[in-house]
């Protein structure tokens, strides 16, 4: 039997903490290991562990970001597999017994699954969730079936053998994109890196249309770094955000100048996000709440995208000199 440690960086959120070791509590799996680092928190998560059977190893360390929080743990795991989960993750009843059945079918060194909405999420979450898993907005690189063995694995759900943290290391300083940046150095160790599309989680993402621009506009700006690391990983769809901006602030000036005909495109364009979401199984109030998550979605990341453009690959800057924020600096 494969033997799992589940390695969470936490920052100030024992109540979403609770909830991931209270579903981590219902797992089939009795043997798995918990191994939560705590990344520098005020709020602590300290107490929670009294109320759980299984094993739990708890450590405090100073805030050097949730990569090196990770690369700590992976430290002190004693596991065959090593699995990541995001604070404010919550694990399906039958996550291990399908990832089980994954890993014996693909046999993968490292490995991603997908990510849903749960049913006791809010309103704008599940929004905010069809934005971030829609193919009208992310062109289907986040958990599609074709890109079974193509799949980058986030952070919020990803796993690998010990013998690849042995010999590609950990996850860097910079955040977010700390998760592709390691699943690139993977690959190009040769290590077999697939999606296990059944082995799903249920993330909350941000709980505002606010804290959700300035994740995405991280997002843009970070895969333009990527891209610079990595030149052979560029896709197209990777552009696509970017050209969106351009194209509704095209509308609006031609719609201003020429005719309001242009408006109707973005409309249009709303309405097929509304439909899409609606047959999707989402409620109205969220289909109509789709509509926002996912122009801002497209919108922040394409103007990070830009900008991360103008400074790297126009201006020539480094990026740790451009965006000294993105990157973490060990105590």
């Amino acid at each position: 039997m494969i033997k799992y440690s589940v390695i969470v960086p936490v920052y100030n959120r024992p109540s979403e903490m609770k909830e991931l070791l209270d579903s981590l509590a219902v797992q089939a799996r009795a043997d798995i290991e918990v191994v939560i680092v705590e990344d520098g928190s005020t709020e602590r998560s300290e107490h929670l562990l009294r109320d759980y059977t299984f094993q739990i190893q708890y450590f405090y360390k100073s805030n050097t970001g949730p990569g090196d929080s990770r690369n700590f743990g992976m430290e002190k795991a004693t596991g065959q597999y090593l699995l990541f989960f995001d604070s404010d993750c919550l694990l399906p009843e039958d996550y291990f017994a399908q990832l089980d059945a994954g890993i014996m079918e693909h046999q993968p060194d490292a490995f991603g699954g997908p990510d849903a909405a749960h049913e006791s999420f809010s309103d704008v979450q599940k929004a905010i969730n069809y934005a971030m898993t829609s193919f009208f907005t992310t062109g289907g690189i986040r958990g599609g079936h074709k890109q079974l063995d193509k799949y980058q694995p986030r952070s919020f759900n990803m796993g690998m053998t010990r013998q690849v943290y042995q010999r590609v290391g950990g996850f860097s300083d910079i955040h977010p994109g700390e998760d592709p940046d390691l699943s690139f150095r993977i690959m190009a160790e040769g290590f077999k890196v697939c999606l296990l599309a059944k082995a799903k989680v249920y993330h909350k993402r941000r709980i505002d249309f606010s804290k959700f621009t300035k994740q995405v506009y991280k997002f843009g700006v970070v895969r333009v770094i990527l891209n610079r690391w990595y030149p052979h990983t560029q896709k197209l769809v990777y552009f696509l955000p970017s050209l969106f901006l351009l194209g509704v602030l095209g509308c609006v000036l031609m719609g201003l100048l020429l005719t309001p005909w242009f408006f109707g495109l973005l409309l249009m364009y709303g309405g097929m996000l509304w439909g899409d979401a609606l047959l999707k199984g989402n409620t109205l109030k969220v289909s109509f709440l789709a509509v926002p998550a996912a122009c801002i979605q497209l919108l922040a990341y394409g103007f990070g995208f830009l900008k991360s453009t103008w400074k790297l690959t126009v201006r020539g800057l480094d990026e740790r000199q451009a965006f000294p924020s993105f990157f973490f600096k060990k105590n």
